[in-house]
C-alpha cells in the first residue's frame, strides 16, 4: 500500500473526514515518526506495534563478487515489533476486526 492508497482507505472507512484533511495529517506524522526515530526514540502505535532504532556494530564481512574481506562499518537500522492485534491479523490471514477482537478477548 502507497500513501494514497492509504489516505484513500482512510476517506472510505472515515466518511465525515475528506481525502484533502487526512493527506496533510499523514505527511506530518511520518516525518514526526522518522524525526523521533532518528533522535534513537521508539515510536509506539498502540494496537499497530513499535518502531525502535538498534545499532549495528562494526564486523568484518565478505565482497561477494572477490570473496575479499571487507570492514562494514557500525550503521543504525530500524526494527519493528508488531502489536498483539496486528499479530492476531496476521496469523488470521485477514482484516476482519472483529475476528481479530474475538481472538484477543480469548486470548485475554
Amino acid at each position: 500500500m502507497v500513501r494514497s492508497e492509504l489516505i484513500s482507505r482512510m476517506a472510505e472507512q472515515s466518511p465525515h473526514l475528506y481525502e484533502k484533511r487526512i493527506g496533510p495529517v499523514i505527511l506530518t506524522i511520518i516525518p514526526t515518526m522518522s524525526y523521533a526515530l532518528a533522535r534513537g526514540e521508539r515510536v509506539e502505535l498502540h494496537v499497530f506495534g513499535a518502531f525502535e532504532v538498534t545499532v549495528r556494530v562494526a564486523r568484518s564481512g565478505r565482497d561477494p563478487r572477490t570473496g575479499e574481506t571487507v570492514q562494514v562499518e557500525a550503521r543504525a537500522s530500524v526494527h519493528f515489533n508488531p502489536g498483539e492485534a496486528m499479530g492476531v491479523r496476521l496469523k488470521l490471514g485477514t482484516i476482519d476486526t472483529a475476528a481479530a477482537a474475538d481472538l484477543l478477548r480469548k486470548a485475554s
